[in-house]
């Protein structure tokens, strides 16, 4: 099926509209996808409350692309990438750009980088960020391979640059775990911090305590969506030491990166572990924590009365502070609602600051 409609491709000409904030979207998956609908039924309330009027101008995936200085139909968009596998659909009979062209030429303020995470090297998300950030735009990211290998040198080059980058969403999904420790508890000093970073490794031990072998509670997480058929970056504690270095650096300023995480995942695990921790109150979860500036994932032992000890796909972190005591955060810790949500927080946020 053919989707046509007429484009302004005349990507360098701005225009001039207030409140206007052009975003670039790199990547078109689950987020990206969960983001437009957001900004679909959200566009009113944005405005009204926040001051900020998103316009998509450009959207970009594995196949193809779309790009209009208008601002493109978000809902033609959607049925593009639904009927047609791309928004390159959006208007076939227009050339597709790209990257990095797309993201050095594309009128917009805000690049929004959705592609998937790759622990290994990174890419393409660091070569993406980088392009964003060195020809002036703002960036927000829920990719968190380049922040756990390059995490310095990118706020390093947002900075020289003079833009912002953000991303809350890399931990927590929609839960503002970051936000929470940078700005409620501004003031206070934090010492350390521990929690649950990973839902999956969590739904899966959580099955084992209700009598499930490792290996059916693994497939019983691949049937109801919170584990891919290859999940090596959860159970073996990659995604939870990316989250961890994403978290030092920010709220406790380190320079570190995922080579300076001590990592165990859950794969060595069994039910007879898990059923001995029961019969002593205690449950095991795989925790991610920074303590005394050294970080560590790894299988722990919880009290059932411990608050961070939550069951199922939640993440739950305990910042323990100077002068305020310890505090907890939970909440969900994945999926493309609760993940978008946090793309438009960052969005907000970036806003502001420009305001300033």
């Amino acid at each position: 099926m053919s989707l046509k409609v007429k484009l302004n491709l005349n990507i360098l000409n701005p225009i001039s509209q207030p409140n206007l904030v052009r975003l670039l979207l790199v990547g078109f998956g689950v987020v990206g996808q969960s983001l437009v609908k957001l900004l679909l039924s959200r566009s009113t309330d944005l405005h009204k409350l926040y001051g900020v009027n998103p316009r998509v101008v450009a959207c970009i995936d594995s196949h193809g692309s779309a790009v209009s200085t208008a601002g493109l139909d978000l809902q033609r968009l959607l049925e593009a990438k639904r009927l047609l596998g791309s928004v390159g659909g959006y208007d076939r009979s227009k050339p597709n750009y790209e990257l990095p062209s797309l993201i050095e030429k594309a009128d917009a303020e805000i690049v929004v980088e959705l592609t998937p995470t790759n622990i290994d090297s990174g890419e393409p998300g660091i070569s993406n960020i980088v392009a964003s950030l060195k020809s002036g735009k703002h960036v927000i990211t829920v990719n968190k391979g380049p922040l756990a290998l390059a995490f310095p040198s990118l706020l390093e080059l947002a900075n020289y640059n003079d833009v912002k980058l953000r991303f809350s969403g890399t931990v927590g999904g929609g839960t503002p775990i970051l936000e929470f420790a940078k700005r409620s508890l501004k003031g206070d000093n934090i010492l350390s911090f521990r929690g649950i970073l990973n839902g999956t490794t969590n739904y899966i031990l959580s099955k084992m305590e209700q009598g499930l072998e490792f290996n059916d509670a693994f497939n019983d997480a691949k049937l109801n969506g919170y584990a891919e058929a290859s999940s090596l970056l959860d159970i073996d504690g990659f995604d939870a030491a990316a989250k961890l270095v994403i978290m030092a650096n920010w709220i406790m300023g380190m320079k570190v990166t995922i080579k300076d995480v001590y990592r165990r995942g859950i794969g060595d695990i069994n039910l007879t572990d898990v059923k001995r921790a029961n019969k002593a109150g205690k449950a095991i979860k795989l925790i991610g924590k920074c303590e005394n500036r050294r970080l560590c994932v790894e299988p722990t032992e919880l009290s059932n009365t411990d608050p961070i000890c939550v069951n199922g796909t939640l993440n739950a972190v305990t910042f323990c502070s100077q002068h305020s005591g310890d505090h907890t955060i939970i909440g969900q810790g994945a999926g493309g609602s609760p993940t978008a949500s946090a793309v438009l927080r960052d969005l907000i946020d970036i806003r502001t600051a420009l305001l300033l």
